[in-house]
């Protein structure tokens, strides 16, 4: 083939998508879901379910619950195992093949009662936008809509797919550790909903997360009559925060950034107490203990007498490293992706995930699945409305392709 035909072929595929919807059935499909896809994900983004918000949950869950049993899921909810968060969503549709698959999405957000009262779900050309649209509900609702368009084309050879739905992945998942390691015990493959990377990547490795925490105690004093009898805890956090501004901020690599600030009760009291929290991301476990392990040794160096420091530190999740079980899995992606005419890229991020649990169970996990999206954790959050359609028939062919084919 000359160079010329490599260029133009792409570019014919691309051009041609009613051609291939209609040679496509699953292709077709998900192009006539496209409506139903919307209206859902509006509805679940006009319901604030931030972390922790166990009404704003149960009624996301309850819309999701409601679908899955009416596409003839098995669902179970199972309680959280910390307290303050809603319970968690198992749905399983059992087929006559071998293939064990887990897809893992979550339906809480990072934003709190009352915002989608100020930015309910809009979509402004290419774009949809509201809480949580991207991170992760689109890519949960992408899981739905897959489970429907396999149960209307009478796919069943998979031994099961479950989905969990889980509500406390914003916080390292303390309220579902012990059921997703369930979980894995009895899949061959983990397929991760949360949204892809512009411009249209899967994620094929993920950093650690790690919350750190200075504590200082100190003791209260008078401000104005005493004020020698105190030991200062906010003064001895600033001087332990001069190494803190040693960590790189950004990159790809370790990054180590000051999240949380708290020092003092009354503005006439000396502060006993003052402690600073960081969310330290690595790209493996031995670069998150080397931060670990440089703080806890600037914490040996006291600015401030009378004042006691200490390193509090709180894993959420390990790295998704690369490996060759990932990286083989976002191949036979992007061969599907290919088929209609698009281009699928890898890459990775210091966004956590569950799929690196997976990995660390020996289970092939690929992420970043969802619509694809960006400006997540803010009030720019969206998704790119030109992905939803493809996404959706990458996820329901992929889970043919493991189905069919097996896993490795």
């Amino acid at each position: 083939m000359t160079r010329l035909k490599l260029i133009v072929l792409p570019l014919a595929l691309a051009l041609s998508a009613p051609a291939l919807a209609a040679s496509n059935p699953l292709m077709a499909a998900a192009t006539a879901a496209r409506a139903d896809q919307l209206k859902l994900l509006e509805e679940v983004v006009n319901i604030d379910s931030g972390t922790g918000d166990v009404e704003g949950g149960r009624k996301v869950g309850a819309v999701f619950v409601a679908r899955l049993k009416a596409l003839g899921a098995s669902v179970e909810t199972v309680p959280a195992e910390a307290p303050g968060l809603p319970e968690n969503i198992v749905a399983t549709v059992k087929g006559t093949g071998k293939t064990r698959i887990l897809m893992i999405g979550h339906l809480d957000t990072v934003f709190g009662p009352g915002t989608v009262a100020k930015w309910p779900f809009k979509i402004v050309g290419d774009r949809a936008t509201g809480p949580g649209v991207g991170d992760e509900k689109g890519g949960v609702v992408e899981g739905i809509k897959a489970l429907e368009l396999l149960r209307d084309a009478k796919f069943t050879d998979f031994a099961s797919i479950t989905l969990l739905i889980e509500t406390s992945e914003e916080r390292g998942s303390p309220g579902t550790r012990k059921l997703i390691d369930r979980l894995l015990s009895t899949a061959d493959v983990e397929l991760n909903l949360e949204p892809g990377d512009a411009p249209d990547k899967v994620t094929v490795w993920r950093k650690s997360s790690t919350v750190v925490m200075i504590d200082v105690t100190g003791k209260a004093a008078h401000a104005g009559v005493a004020p020698q009898d105190g030991h200062n805890a906010a003064v001895e956090l600033l001087h332990q925060l001069e190494g803190y501004a040693k960590f790189p901020h950004t990159g790809d690599q370790t990054t180590v950034n000051l999240t949380l600030l708290a020092a003092g009760t009354r503005n006439n009291i000396i502060p006993d107490h003052a402690s600073a929290t960081f969310s330290v991301r690595a790209r493996t476990p031995q670069a998150n203990d080397a931060v670990l392990a440089q703080l806890e040794a600037n914490a040996k160096t006291i600015a401030v007498p009378g004042t006691t420091v200490k390193i509090l530190h709180e894993p959420a999740y390990p790295p998704l490293a690369n490996n060759p079980a990932t990286d083989a899995l976002a191949v036979r992606a992007g061969a599907i992706y290919a088929g209609i005419g698009r281009t699928l890229g890898t890459g990775g991020n210091g966004g956590a995930s569950e799929s690196a649990m997976a990995a660390a169970k020996g289970v092939p996990a690929l992420d970043g699945l969802g619509p694809v999206g960006g400006k997540f954790h803010s009030d720019g959050e969206y998704i790119d409305l030109t992905t939803l359609t493809p996404r959706l028939y990458l996820l329901a062919a992929l889970i043919e392709e493991l189905g069919t084919k097996g896993v490795r």
